[in-house]
């Protein structure tokens, strides 16, 4: 079985001899070893479903792939298969192992181990399992499943030099006798031993591969290996009394809807206080304001007039008033990245202390009542970072119903960062009612849409199952490594949307199209949402991307209810462009064009509401 990385590797000069895989359950530190072994940053958190898109890099003479977390090698969904299919070309498999829920993890090594492929085991988050009262004989344990068994702590690097010199050494484990009768009928067809194991426990496009049919032993070789593994466990672990009480302590209280709940609600008002008041009033002042409308916007004004007319068409596109030089450097550096870098840098420290999947817990119960489950509390959080990145991680949900359900919540009444930025930045200079009735609208609508949607949709929302990591303190160079690549990989995406937008809306006011388009959307903007005309270029700008739109509202002069009503369709308005691509990439064309629509609906309904009411 050929990967899709076969170009890519011959194309970078990698190794075609002998392939690591790393693969574990999900949050068990595979990607800090990635890190190690390669030298090339993989993203680290600590929730479910951020390796779908697979790294790999080169260590020595191997080429080292990383893994989708998942909890065993199957094609239950679609992470299973993307580990299922690399994991069966693996030359040897360093299986990261978490040491506190040794019992769970266990059970997907001995199934790597079925397969007869070397196994090396790193057993990981050994300080975590110290805290926790528990000692593992780590010895005992190797003999028992007959490969290296490492102890790791991967934060720390401690073990790591390890693994690399087992790596030469890394043997087949041990298999019940059970199972190798069953597999050697089998290979006596000419299946391949790997396949073979797979075509046993139900694989079905594996057995058509092979010409042969299905075996119906799943559920009694799954029972087999838990027995085995259960023994195991019960052999390599004792229970001494835990140091670290007042973690787990900490713990429990967090997932209480009290003290949870306001422990919650205190955390987002200080990231308000530092983002909404530090970053977008005192930091954005200076950058937007100061550093780049002052200093940099007139220096580049007078340059280009030096050299050509400001009034001619490559004068307006490079330092008009939608200049690609002036207000999308502006718009991008100035009021955009500072706010971007802000939010990041606090998702990350929620993500690697371990806290937002026990917002997740905290949720379940609201998020049920819309047909979704505490999971979803994920994409929706990322949302607020990027809703084209949050899109696609709502393959993580249970069901094809709950990841409609999220796709059009996210489409409809999830700011991004850079928007929500704008946001706050107009809405902290009109006071905390503003803020708190722009909250409650948004709020309001996210809730009815939700509903709606659980309530005509046909089945029912999934069980919530997700793993707890332990809180620990967060590792500043992982959270500033985390901030920097999701800042860049936003001004990387957004950067050319930007240009492109402001290349477009230039072109518009040159040949007079704005006004043609301000004059044809005049009845709903002014008489419906009691907005200036102008107002209808920034909804324009809001179609190529919200946050463009949504910036545009700092130029025109409203009033705090005009603002608000602005701020309110904006939201509300159809996604931006990139998002509006993976909408219809995950969905059909039929429910992304009615979630397209749709938003516009909503939108200029809820605006011309709130308009009628406040202005």
């Amino acid at each position: 079985m050929e990967l899709d990385l076969q170009f890519d590797k011959k194309k970078q000069g990698f190794s075609t001899e002998k392939r690591i895989v790393l693969a574990g359950n999900p949050n068990v530190g595979k990607s800090i070893f990635f890190k190690e072994l390669t030298g090339i940053y993989a993203e680290v958190s600590n929730y479910p479903g951020t390796t779908l898109e697979i790294t790999y890099g080169h260590y020595q003479d191997y080429l080292v792939i990383d893994t989708p977390g998942v909890y065993g090698v199957s094609a239950f969904n679609e992470e299973e298969v993307v580990a299922r299919d690399i994991i069966l070309t693996a030359d040897l498999i360093v299986n990261v192992v978490d040491g506190v829920h040794l019992d769970r993890d266990l059970f997907l090594t001995q199934q790597l181990i079925d397969l007869g492929i070397p196994v090396i085991v790193a057993l990981n988050m050994m300080d975590e399992v110290k805290k926790q009262g528990l000692e593992i004989d780590a010895e005992e344990l190797a003999k028992r499943i007959g490969v290296s068994v490492v102890p790791t702590v991967a934060t720390t690097g401690e073990g790591v030099a390890e693994i690399k010199q087992q790596l030469e050494k890394a043997c087949l484990g041990k298999s019940s006798k059970y199972l190798e009768q069953r597999l050697e009928k089998l290979m006596n067809k000419g299946v391949k031993r790997q396949e073979a194991l797979l075509i046993l426990e139900g694989d079905e496009e594996l057995a058509s591969q092979n010409g042969v049919k299905v075996r119906a032993d799943r559920e009694e070789i799954y029972h087999k290996r838990r027995q085995r593994v259960d023994r195991i466990v019960d052999q390599v672990v004792k229970w001494k009394e835990a140091k670290n009480s007042f973690a787990s302590l900490l713990n429990t209280l967090l997932l209480k809807p009290i003290p949870g709940i306001p422990t919650l609600l205190l955390i987002l008002y200080g990231v308000y206080q530092l983002i909404g008041v530090f970053i977008a009033q005192t930091v954005v002042d200076f950058t937007e304001g100061i550093f780049f409308a002052g200093i940099y916007e007139p220096l580049v004004k007078s340059l280009i007039a030096n050299i050509l007319s400001l009034d001619s068409l490559i004068g307006q596109i490079l330092a008009g008033e939608f200049g690609l030089l002036t207000m999308t450097i502006t718009y991008l550096l100035g009021l955009l990245m500072p706010l971007v870098f802000s939010f990041y840098f606090v998702l990350s420290i929620m993500e690697d202390s371990g806290y937002l999947p026990r917002v997740a817990v905290l949720a379940d119960k609201t998020l049920t009542k819309l047909g979704l489950n505490g999971r979803a509390v994920i994409p929706l959080i990322l949302g607020f970072g990027c809703v084209t990145m949050a899109i696609i991680t709502t393959r993580m949900l249970g069901s094809e119903r709950e990841r409609k359900i999220a796709t059009l919540l996210l489409g409809l009444a999830i700011p991004c960062s850079a928007q929500l930025g704008v946001i706050i930045v107009l809405l902290a200079s009109l006071g905390y009612g503003y803020f708190l009735f722009y909250l409650m609208i948004i709020s309001l609508v996210f809730l009815l849409a939700g509903k709606f949607l659980n309530s005509t949709l046909k089945g029912e929302s999934t069980e919530l199952f997700i793993d707890l990591p332990p809180l620990r303190w967060p590792k500043l160079n992982n959270i500033m490594t985390k901030t920097f690549n999701k800042t860049r990989f936003f001004v990387e995406e957004a950067g050319p949307i930007f240009f492109l937008g402001s290349l477009l809306i230039t072109l518009l006011d040159f040949t007079g199209g704005l006004n043609l388009l301000q004059n044809l959307f005049s009845p709903v903007v002014v008489n419906w949402l009691q907005l200036p005309s102008e107002t209808a270029v920034v909804f324009i700008m809001g179609v190529i991307r919200r946050d463009f739109g949504a910036a545009g509202l700092t130029s025109l002069s409203l009033t705090g209810a005009q603002t608000l009503v602005g701020l309110v369709t904006m939201t509300l308005f159809v996604p931006c462009i990139a998002s509006i691509m993976i909408i219809f990439k995950e969905r059909n064309w039929k429910e992304a064009s009615l979630i397209w629509i749709g938003s516009w609906i909503v939108a200029f309904v809820v605006g011309g509401l709130v308009a009628q009411i406040l202005v």
